[in-house]
């Protein structure tokens, strides 16, 4: 599926695995974009309130997820898994969202930064700058009402 290239805003970018999340954000005009540290996950969502924190710190309007589509573009259960925790940032951030296929981001992010067998969370977070990147160069735009069903996958 072809997207537009979206609308320049600072954005927070998520690669959410099953023990850590991955953060990223770009600035306003979409030129750099920079890591921040992966946060654990935790049973009860207690991460939700440190990346509320990062939104307010660096005034970001809005958040994408990387959605680990298989090879042919069909859900996984890890691609469910994100898509639910999205929809559950989406309605306690009050923020829009978008949706992004992130096939083989960790594999791009260990080789263009090198990165080998990291158990930090390092790997995690730029993998959610890929995704960001990706996401600056081909879209799609944010959800303009936050909360509101996307692209169905």
């Amino acid at each position: 599926m072809k997207f537009c290239k979206p609308k320049p805003k600072s954005i927070l970018s998520l690669d959410i695995g099953t023990k850590r999340i991955g953060l990223a954000y770009c600035d306003p005009l979409c030129i750099t974009s920079n890591i921040l540290p992966a946060v654990k996950r935790f049973e009860n969502n207690q991460e939700i309130k440190i990346i509320r924190n990062y939104i307010n710190k660096f005034n970001l309007t809005g958040f994408i997820v990387g959605i680990p589509l298989d090879e042919k573009g069909r859900m996984t259960a890890q691609a469910i898994d994100c898509k639910n925790y999205c929809q559950l940032l989406s309605n306690e951030l009050k923020l829009p969202f978008s949706l992004v296929n992130e096939h083989s981001s960790t594999w791009e992010s260990s080789d263009r930064f090198g990165i080998k067998k990291d158990k930090s969370g390092l790997i995690d977070s730029f993998s959610a700058k890929v995704i960001l990147e990706q996401w600056i160069e081909e879209g799609p735009e944010l959800e303009e009402i936050a909360g509101k069903s996307q692209i169905k996958y």
